[in-house]
């Protein structure tokens, strides 16, 4: 069993057993209608690099984003809604760059490191000990050494194969390490939940840079997924196929927040004094909004956002995404926005490093062929990227997977850019996807063998703990 198969399973004999032991209940997700009826009387509120817009600046800037898409009411039916759902404002003058696999992803990300003056805060649900593990070890400790504080959040059970000397070295040379809910309950801290895990990566150097996504700092990523280059691990041969982005501008302090609270949530050691929220000048003309999810909240910020998203789309939708469990209110917008018209289109994955997960997805795609959806399974590499896009214009990419885990008990970080120029690369990215894919035949579905209908009922059955 590979590493990221290993925590999976880790993270379901967790949950199975302290469950049985507790006798706790299930959470459920909120139903959650989104008021596409609402028209906002003011426009939508933007935030620039010297704070809030007018109302006739950010009105501008909206019927501009408008102007440049296809033909949509997303801005007038969505982005109010949005607003009051997650909180976070809408951000102006960033400039966001489209990562498309590890290789790309850690270039930017070590070159970053090795600019930092002041401090660098990480955040990672998988750090492993390996080559790129340790080349990324390297650099901190490089940067420490140099008087940047380093300062680093990780996962209990996402590192969990990780060992302790790994971390106990960058502990030794000033770099502040803490564990998120640790797996060992007799050194957990005040508050300690068993089932909630750290899924967010996140990297913000100097408070000025900031890199998000699904990728986490593991060699299983040293492999492009496009050409004919692999993973270089010896035990597996399928490269991963991951999405990250780098944001400069005004919305790197919103997610310099959501680092610090994370970590204020999980009672850490009090930060060395650094100037984590410099001035943010314009870096580019790019509109996004942060959104951190945590189980501690009444629902998750991204689900409800992406409900409204799907619920306000007029002409595509357009979903790439790892792990594939959905509940009944998100299959239930899928084919909904299918059934007005709308083309909706997923590319899941064809191979995958959980077989539970992989084989629960399918067990809905009967239910979503027949509404219409379109299903393609990206083939030659082990799918991980977390992306959406709606109507061409509203795009998002994070750590977030379409499953039960990521809404109910995970720490989740996505962000949301506006506007055609965006949803153009990500569009392309999306039709290169498409082209290496596979598409599920209604017909031919219906005709699978029945093996594989055991093997979804089977995964059906603990889709809620996967």
């Amino acid at each position: 069993m590979n590493l990221p198969s290993l925590r999976r399973a880790l993270g379901l004999g967790v949950a199975l057993i302290t469950a049985g032991l507790l006798g706790l209940s299930c959470s459920s997700l909120p139903t959650f209608v989104p008021d596409l009826g609402h028209r906002p009387a003011r426009p939508v509120p933007l935030a620039g690099a010297s704070g809030p817009l007018s109302a006739a600046q950010s009105r501008a800037i909206l019927q501009r984003l408008q102007r440049g898409g296809e033909p949509t009411d997303i801005f007038g039916r969505h982005l109010a809604l949005e607003e009051a759902i997650v909180g976070s404002p809408l951000t102006t003058g960033n400039a966001v760059r489209l990562l498309q696999d590890g290789p790309a992803t850690y270039r930017a990300m070590l070159g970053a490191i090795a600019a930092a003056r002041d401090h660098i805060n990480m955040e990672t649900y998988i750090l492993d000990d390996d080559a790129v593990g340790r080349q990324f070890a390297e650099a901190l400790l490089a940067k420490q050494a140099q008087g940047v504080q380093v300062n680093l959040l990780r996962d209990s059970a996402g590192t969990f194969g990780t060992p302790v000397v790994f971390f106990q070295r960058l502990s030794a040379a000033g770099v502040q390490v803490l564990e998120f809910n640790p797996v060992n309950p007799l050194t957990a801290r005040e508050g300690w939940e068993w089932n909630q895990r750290d899924h967010r990566k996140l990297l913000i150097v100097d408070g000025r840079i900031a890199f998000l996504g699904g990728i986490n700092i593991s060699s299983v990523y040293s492999g492009g997924s496009f050409g004919k280059a692999k993973r270089v691990d010896a035990n597996a041969a399928l490269a991963w196929r991951d999405t990250d982005l780098q944001v400069q501008g005004p919305v790197v302090a919103e997610l310099q927040k959501l680092f610090l609270a994370a970590w204020q949530g999980q009672h850490g050691p009090p930060l060395q004094p650094r100037d984590y929220f410099p001035p943010l000048p314009a870096m580019g003309t790019q509109v996004v909004r942060a959104i951190g999810s945590s189980p501690e909240e009444a629902y998750s910020l991204i689900y409800a956002t992406l409900l409204s998203a799907i619920a306000s789309a007029e002409t595509s939708v357009r979903i790439t995404n790892a792990y594939f469990a959905p509940d009944p209110q998100l299959l239930q917008a899928l084919v909904a926005a299918a059934a007005r018209g709308v083309e909706v289109t997923l590319i899941l994955p064809a191979q995958t490093d959980s077989w539970l997960v992989f084989h629960a997805g399918r067990s809905h795609y009967a239910q979503l062929l027949k509404g219409g959806v379109r299903i393609f399974e990206r083939r030659g590499v082990v799918l991980h990227s977390k992306t959406a896009l709606v109507d061409g214009v509203w795009a998002t990419v994070g750590s977030t997977n379409l499953d039960w885990r990521s809404f109910l008990h995970n720490h989740e970080l996505n962000a949301v850019m506006l506007g055609a120029d965006f949803g153009q690369q990500v569009q392309t990215m999306f039709d290169r996807d498409l082209a290496a894919s596979d598409a599920i035949e209604p017909a031919a579905w219906e005709r699978r063998s029945p093996t594989f209908r055991v093997q979804e009922w089977f995964g059906r059955l603990w889709e809620y703990w996967l």
